[in-house]
């Protein structure tokens, strides 16, 4: 079974099921790597059981080490790949903002390539989704593409509907990334079974009702049902933030399951593109509240 995150499907760290991290039963006859208890519980066993390392400490009975040597992903792994695929993203969408003018007389062209580059790095992302492993060329690529798409569109919202938009949205976004992450890492945020049933159960709902809304506005013309705009725009935008920092949570539990089974160092670029996906989410919805609150109609 795959699972999403609200914007793209893609695999976790668990090779045969779930959101990554959500397969952390041992194997057949043995306890689970530091989840004792845990909800998470479940049959098919540690997925990094065939890593030598990771067998060797699960015989030991402590959670698997990570020295470098090793082979096996660190959060030094995690924080390059992020760093450098959030770094691809925004000298691309800086490039896009200074090069793709939004005056009246470019924002027809400029808007164009802009979407272009939203359907390319979309199908870009579907495909890492369903690869079993990642490529490092796909998620560069994604960030590229994704970069240029979020350069025009929020040049666009800064320069046409709200001056310093973007820099609210990044800070807005640098905020719920800061408070979840102390939350997750305080403990105030427990990812179970049933916080991760719930934000998928959501996370559905919430893309229903924007496609339904897309198609009446497609076919029926203006804001279709409303829900991206006026005051349902709001209370739409506030909850799709609230969404995305729950899967801020389900990524930081990626990461966090991954180093303990000992996964291979190369699973620290899917980590990376999880964390981009979220990120872009968070950053869109708050460009789009304040694009609401902002606007004459």
């Amino acid at each position: 079974m795959r699972s999403s995150n609200p914007v793209f499907s893609r695999r976790g760290f668990s090779r045969d099921s779930g959101y990554a991290g959500f397969n952390t039963a041992p194997q057949a006859g043995g306890a689970a790597v530091g989840t004792q208890g845990s909800p998470y519980a479940q049959p098919q066993g540690n997925p990094y059981a065939t890593n030598p390392y990771a067998q060797q400490d699960l015989q030991q009975g402590a959670p698997p080490q990570t020295p470098v040597t090793t082979g096996r992903m660190t959060m030094d792994d995690v924080v390059m790949r992020t760093g450098t695929t959030l770094g691809i993203l925004i000298v691309t969408a800086a490039l896009a903002w200074a090069l793709l003018p939004v005056d009246d007389a470019n924002i027809g062209r400029s808007y164009g390539i802009g979407i272009g580059a939203a359907v390319i790095g979309m199908v870009l992302a579907l495909v890492q989704s369903f690869k079993r492993t990642a490529t490092p060329a796909l998620i560069v690529s994604y960030a590229a593409f994704e970069g240029v798409f979020l350069g025009v569109i929020s040049s666009i919202v800064d320069n046409r509907i709200a001056s310093g938009a973007a820099m609210q949205a990044v800070i807005g976004t640098l905020a719920v990334f800061a408070a979840v992450l102390v939350a997750y890492k305080a403990g105030w945020i427990r990812v179970n079974r049933r916080f991760y049933g719930f934000v998928m159960a959501a996370a559905l709902g919430f893309m229903l009702l924007m496609v339904v809304n897309l198609l009446f506005a497609a076919f029926g013309g203006g804001d279709g049902l409303g829900f991206r705009s006026g005051g349902l725009g709001i209370l739409f935008g506030i909850i799709g933030v609230l969404l995305g920092a729950c899967f801020l949570a389900l990524d930081f539990k990626q990461v966090e399951d991954g180093i303990a089974y000992g996964a291979p160092r190369e699973e620290a670029w899917l980590a990376a593109f999880g964390l981009t996906l979220t990120l872009v989410w968070i950053y869109m919805e708050f460009l789009r509240l304040i694009a609401i609150l902002n606007s004459n109609d």
